[in-house]
């Protein structure tokens, strides 16, 4: 829901924008701010006619990483999705000009439709709950399909390597991250635990699945995703910030998480006691349906990937979460949240670090298999 704004901006600089460069806008306009997006401030902009849009931008002052908040792609892939079968939001400018609202901006189209923040989606019926999630996987399918040369993203990214440059950015921002220090009581974010371990089994070979290049979102799950009012199906997907051509699996390991993270416990962020493996909650569907249903639409099978896939997830989560805590260190970050959920970082890296463990033994016990043949 939009609310008061946290992060005031210039409206009549900004309305002055929107007079030479968005005519679909008629000011003057009002703002309200979102208050979810934990990177880039997310304001609801409502024009004198009553219509509403949304407008994104990066965050005000000194960026504590380079590679975030990438608004600017945002709206590159945003752009280019509008003539496929994907569901994105109508985008309608891109200011890089800092001078307009203090930092680069875009606008896109508002929908109106359902964000469900809680994956199990109480209070539908099951039927619905299935479908909405079965609607889901084939949604990022259909992403995973599309043919990035074709609508003009062949330089969005490289189609090789996906995995080894993950390793090294995020590598190099928990390094970073960790150093900064409370602006108010001086106390240091910190490492993320085991990381030089989780690095190194990571950077191996043995085990790690072959390279493939696709457009992928980089952080797509349920609460990113727009659903139509009354159907069981996504009319938008959003936050693209992550997006870059890459290793689909990463995609499907970041939206079964809510499985993975509860068969640890109920008490972490992004779990759901629906999900545990003692519940039967009607309609959800199984962890293994998910990748069925995704690798009937998308054309591969990712089970095969998955051990390794999930534990990859967990350890980028727990980079997030630090970077979530460094951004409220300095008082940077945009959530209101953002200081319960950056202390998510330590639980979510042992959570990685016994993934890591098991996909190490599976991958021992197939190698011990291969010489025994």
């Amino acid at each position: 829901m939009a609310g008061p704004v946290r992060q005031p901006i210039d409206i009549p600089s900004l309305e002055r924008y929107i007079m030479h460069h968005v005519p679909a806008i008629h000011p003057p306009i009002s703002l309200k701010q979102f208050g979810f997006g934990q990177s880039n401030p997310t304001y609801l902009l409502t024009d004198a006619k009553a219509s509403k849009f949304v407008l994104r931008k990066k965050p005000p002052g000194a960026l504590v990483s380079k590679t975030a908040h990438k608004v600017e792609r945002e709206y590159r892939i945003l752009a280019a999705l509008q003539p496929t079968d994907v569901p994105v939001p109508r985008v309608y400018g891109l200011c890089e000009d800092a001078s307009v609202v203090g930092s680069p901006f875009y606008i896109m189209e508002y929908l109106d439709g359902r964000i469900v923040t809680e994956p199990h989606f109480p209070g539908v019926a099951a039927e619905e709950r299935t479908e909405m999630w079965r609607d889901a996987v084939r949604t990022l399918a259909k992403l995973h399909r599309v043919d990035a040369r074709a609508i003009g993203l062949e330089t969005y990214g490289k189609p090789t390597g996906f995995y080894d440059r993950q390793i090294r950015t995020f590598g190099m921002l928990g390094v970073a991250q960790g150093t900064v220090r409370d602006v108010e009581t001086g106390e240091v974010v910190g490492g993320v635990p085991r990381m030089g371990e989780m690095v190194a089994f990571f950077r191996e070979g043995e085990g790690r699945p072959g390279d493939r290049g696709t457009v992928i979102h980089g952080d797509y799950k349920i609460d990113n995703l727009v659903f139509h009012r009354s159907e069981p199906r996504v009319i938008g997907i959003l936050d693209w910030e992550m997006s870059t051509i890459g290793h689909p699996l990463s995609d499907l390991s970041n939206l079964i998480v809510p499985w993975t993270i509860t068969a640890f416990s109920t008490e972490r962020r992004n779990s759901c006691p629906a999900f545990s493996p003692t519940v039967t909650t009607p309609g959800l569907p199984s962890r293994d349906k998910i990748i069925d249903w995704y690798a009937e639409v998308a054309g591969w099978d990712p089970a095969p990937d998955i051990a390794w896939g999930t534990a990859f997830a967990m350890f980028r989560d727990s980079i997030i979460f630090q970077g979530i805590a460094s951004r409220y260190a300095v008082r940077q970050a945009s959530s209101l949240e953002a200081k319960k959920v950056g202390e998510e970082m330590r639980p979510c890296a042992e959570i990685c670090w016994e993934l890591v463990r098991r996909a190490g033994g599976a991958r021992g016990e197939r190698e011990r298999a291969r010489a025994r043949l």
